[in-house]
């Protein structure tokens, strides 16, 4: 198992390292997670608009399209908002003005959308290009309008104003130069030339949201989080910069075929993770806290009394740093198998139609059953699938855990006979 430790401190974290620091991944991932409080509240109006209950939802349906604008405002506008802040944290990365890289972002965006004709109504976009259909795309034009203001400002192509001038006016004139260069680009590109590239993005990045999908898109990651964390390092934040666009993607086609009536196709979006695998956090540690509270080891007994409130809100630093999971050769099976298998078995469960699929992004911190019962939108044995998967994790963890349990209750035994 040291070997194993070893191993992954050479080769695995150096490289899992470098990227999470890399300036456009940490761009794209502060980008998008600055758009979560839109998508979660969004997310909340389609609960309202397709509640649980039946004789509630037939109440509602005449009202569902108005109830829904918030929602479509919000989530349907996701690509759209995240453009703007991918810009704004990757100009402030080159120590660039946020705003001119957000703004330059978001109209390059726009850009790659060409308006539909409403006869006497003027111009309208579709907005199916500006939600999660259009999260690569955003992500892309985010970072080549930045990095062409970027180019423009270190080759001193932007218009100094003289001192004095109100520090809005002179950053609206510096961005100036880069904004005639860009967006005549992409309007040569799109508009011009016809290239079509949203759809050209989207076909090149579909075969990712597929492999996304399916088991081994929904294993990948769940090992690679768990890797990290056994060794001290903040696996969700680095794994996430990289699989989050693909979930927002999964998650966005799920509400679009809801809204629609139709068949939810996506297993693997965001909250399949948070609510049916990472249960009270990474790991799925909240069944070591379970164990820890009757632990025969005063220690784990006091970490799991310390941790059990946090574990069900799903914050595990205090388990992971505390028992310690990290590099701890007896618990770092039970925290790589537990939620590998209970991945595995939430992915048929819902392959075979047994539970709903996730459509609905909500607040991570709320107990597990309640999240997977709100993600789901209100289908009940979800709450019921997450306590068979605490189960199944107790039984995977307990074994280890009483060794680990007899090693500590030893090594305290033999400090007291040495006093």
């Amino acid at each position: 198992m040291n070997s194993l430790f070893e191993f992954l401190d050479k080769y695995l974290i150096p490289v899992m390292t470098k990227l999470s620091e890399q300036r456009h991944l940490q761009a794209i991932r502060d980008g998008i997670i600055s758009t979560i409080p839109l998508i979660i509240v969004g997310s909340f109006f389609m609960i309202i608009a397709f509640p649980p209950i039946p004789s509630l939802a037939a109440l509602v349906k005449p009202y569902a399209a108005q109830i829904l604008l918030p929602f479509r405002m919000t989530m349907g506008l996701m690509a759209l908002y995240a453009c703007h802040s991918i810009g704004y944290h990757l100009a402030k990365s080159y120590h660039l003005d946020g705003i001119s890289g957000g703004l330059l972002a978001m109209s390059a965006f726009l850009l790659t959308s060409v308006p539909v004709s409403l006869e006497d109504k003027g111009l309208a976009l579709l907005m199916s290009n500006l939600g999660g259909g259009g999260m690569f795309v955003a992500i892309i034009m985010a970072i080549f309008a930045v990095e062409v203001l970027r180019f423009a400002k270190t080759r001193n192509l932007t218009i100094k104003m003289p001192e004095g001038v109100p520090d809005s006016v002179a950053r609206s004139f510096e961005a100036l130069i880069p904004a005639a260069l860009l967006l005549p680009i992409v309007w040569l590109v799109r508009d011009v030339a016809g290239f079509d590239i949203q759809q050209f993005i989207m076909e090149l990045f579909q075969p990712l949201v597929l492999a996304g999908n399916s088991l081994a898109g929904i294993l990948v990651p769940i090992i690679l989080i768990t890797l990290l964390w056994a060794t001290g390092i903040h696996g969700d934040s680095v794994v996430g910069t990289v699989a989050r666009p693909i979930w927002l993607v999964l998650l966005d086609q799920n509400i679009a075929a809801v809204a629609s009536g139709q068949p939810i196709p996506n297993i693997a979006p965001e909250p399949f993770f948070q609510w049916f695998v990472w249960i009270g956090g990474s790991g799925a540690t909240i069944s070591l806290v379970i164990l820890m509270l009757s632990s025969r080891s005063s220690y784990l007994r006091s970490v799991g009394k310390a941790t059990f409130l946090p574990g069900i809100c799903n914050i595990n630093e205090p388990v992971i740093f505390g028992v310690p999971v990290m590099l701890n050769p007896l618990l770092f099976i039970p925290f790589l198998v537990g939620p590998v298998v209970v991945g595995t078995l939430t992915y048929f469960v819902m392959s075979l139609g047994l539970v709903t699929k996730p459509f609905i992004l909500v607040p991570w911190t709320l107990p597990a059953p309640i999240g997977a019962y709100l993600s789901t939108g209100g289908d009940w044995r979800a709450a019921v699938l997450v306590v068979v998967n605490i189960v199944i994790v107790t039984a995977i963890y307990f074994p280890f855990f009483r060794a680990y349990e007899q090693k500590l209750m030893n090594e305290a035994a033999t400090q007291e006979e040495e006093n």
